[in-house]
Order: C-alpha cells, then sequence, then structure tokens
C-alpha cells in the first residue's frame, strides 16, 4: 500500500532530518531555559548557574528525536514539547534517548574505570498542547510498558527493576496558570498555539491560519519579536508539524483497514497491542503487515 503524502514538505516513504520546532527555536537561549525549568520546577535558581544545551543532532524522524534536553544544577532535562496528542510510550522513547545522551556524555573507556560514573540526574517533561481534554499534569511510567505474565497464586507484586517517570504537563491556554505566570515565554507560546487552532476553526486552512495568528499576536506584543524575526520559518516549521500529526493518523486508519480487524477478529489482545507499539515506533505498514501474519 502506498503512504499518503499529505504536501512537498513530508515524505512518509522516507526517513528524513527532524527540523527545528517553533519551541526548539524560540528556547534555545540558557537564560530561557534556566525561566522555563525554574517554572516547571516552582523553584528559583541563580541566574549565573550554567545551562549547557545538548540536544541530540541529525536524528531521524519517526525513529527519536526530542526537541531540547541541556543540563542545569547537576540535572539533566528531557524536553518533548508540542505534544497534539499523548503518546503513552513516550516513558519509552525517553528511556532510548537518554540512553543515547548519556552514551555521548560518556567515553567508553571510562567504563572500565574502578571509580564510579557520576552522572547527572535525568528529568523528563512532555508540554501537551493538542485540542482534545487532557489534565493539568500526569505521569507516563516505564514499568506500565512492561510485560504483565499471568497470574499466579502470590498477591505479591514485583518491583520494577528499572523505572523512568516522564512528567506531561498541559500548556495550553487556561491551563496550568502557575507555571505559565512565572514563564512569559511560554504563556505567550500557549496564547500563540491556542490562537492558531481557533484561526483553524474559522478558516479551515492551516497556513492561514498560521500567519493570522501570527499577524494578532505581534498586534498585540506576544512573541512580536520572535515573530518579526521568524515568521515565515514559524509558519514553514507548524505546517510541517501539523502535517506530520495528520500523516501519523492516516497511518494509523491505514494500519486498522490493513491488519488490526483481522486481529480483533481473532480475538487476540496481545496482537492489537503490538500494532499499536509498532505504529508509536514509526514502523512501516508492510512491516505491521509481516508481523500480522507469522
Amino acid at each position: 500500500m502506498q503512504i499518503l503524502t499529505l504536501n512537498p514538505y513530508i515524505d512518509m516513504k522516507v526517513n528524513r532530518k527532524f527540523k527545528d520546532s517553533v519551541f526548539t527555536k524560540l528556547f534555545n537561549d540558557p537564560d530561557l531555559l534556566r525561566e522555563l525549568y525554574c517554572a516547571l520546577r516552582g523553584c528559583s535558581l541563580p541566574s549565573d548557574i550554567p545551562v549547557s544545551i545538548n540536544t541530540l543532532e541529525k536524528v531521524l524522524y519517526m525513529d527519536l528525536y526530542n526537541d531540547i534536553s541541556f543540563e542545569i544544577g547537576g540535572k539533566l532535562v528531557v524536553l518533548i514539547e508540542h505534544q497534539s496528542t499523548v503518546n503513552p510510550n513516550m516513558a519509552l522513547r525517553m528511556f532510548f534517548y537518554i540512553s543515547k545522551i548519556l552514551e555521548k556524555m560518556i567515553k567508553k573507556k571510562g567504563m572500565y574505570t574502578e571509580k564510579p560514573i557520576l552522572i547527572p540526574r535525568p528529568e523528563f517533561y512532555v508540554l501537551y498542547n493538542g485540542r482534545k481534554s487532557y489534565p493539568d499534569s500526569s505521569i507516563l511510567k516505564l514499568s506500565d510498558l512492561f510485560w504483565k505474565p499471568p497470574e499466579s497464586d502470590s498477591d505479591e507484586k514485583p518491583d520494577p527493576l528499572m523505572e523512568l517517570e516522564v512528567k506531561v504537563l498541559n500548556i495550553n491556554e487556561g491551563k496550568n496558570k502557575d507555571i505559565v505566570k512565572r514563564c512569559k515565554k511560554l504563556s505567550d507560546y500557549s496564547v500563540f498555539i491556542t490562537k492558531t487552532y481557533e484561526y483553524y476553526d474559522e478558516h479551515k486552512e492551516v497556513e492561514k491560519s498560521i500567519e493570522e495568528a501570527i499577524k494578532y499576536c505581534r498586534k498585540h506584543d506576544i512573541l512580536r519579536e520572535f515573530l518579526e524575526i521568524h515568521g515565515s520559518e514559524v509558519v514553514s516549521m507548524i505546517l510541517e508539524e501539523w502535517n506530520i500529526d495528520e500523516a501519523m493518523e492516516v497511518w494509523r486508519e491505514e494500519a486498522w483497514e490493513d491488519g488490526l480487524a483481522e486481529g480483533l477478529e481473532k480475538g487476540i489482545k496481545q496482537e492489537r497491542e503490538e500494532i499499536y507499539k509498532l505504529l508509536e515506533q514509526g514502523c512501516s505498514i508492510e512491516t505491521i503487515k509481516q508481523r500480522l501474519t507469522q
């Protein structure tokens, strides 16, 4: 089956390099990241505490990527933003990503020393600004994805041998007011995304909606300087992000038509869950179909 190509910017047949998002470009500054981190944590840090951005580059779309990762005060913060839907496998994706970052930070020969290697304490955040209703915050755990064996006679619940927690924060306008109040750029970003949605409801044209949101924000001194400098880039970046979301929906629908119905007829719950996991990992439709017929 052919994968639908939604516009000239996206070719779902070929892995491509993931470009900057509006959020990445907006917060790609140590001072702004310090302010953002303090807002997320509800804390205050000295203005001279160093912030080191270490976002991985050249990571393939539909494979592993994030928007920003940085070190601050002995902590390694991995931040993924602009999730229009909350991915239940985000903890697993974060696990893969933090492994790549640590591998980059630690030289291989250092692993064989007799001294323990001290690493920054990782923290993981997802900023949600999709349209569906979502609570102000939630926690996604890696252990929730562990395969659970059939119930035994024992009532004892085994402790997970490995854990990773991701905090999901809803940054839509009106949500988590304390957080956005402490970081004006985050508040402005939230308003900009909200206005884009509102104009889309009115026009049903993505590009026109983005342009109208930019005009509104510039007029009302919301991200004005940023939008004056990067306005054309912002249009391209949001068009790309928007169409990636649409492409994923198409991908899910095609997978359902090609394989999920068959799995449901068999009544195999494990098979259905496997399909969703493969979709979220970016597997092709052909790969999923082959897995179903094995």
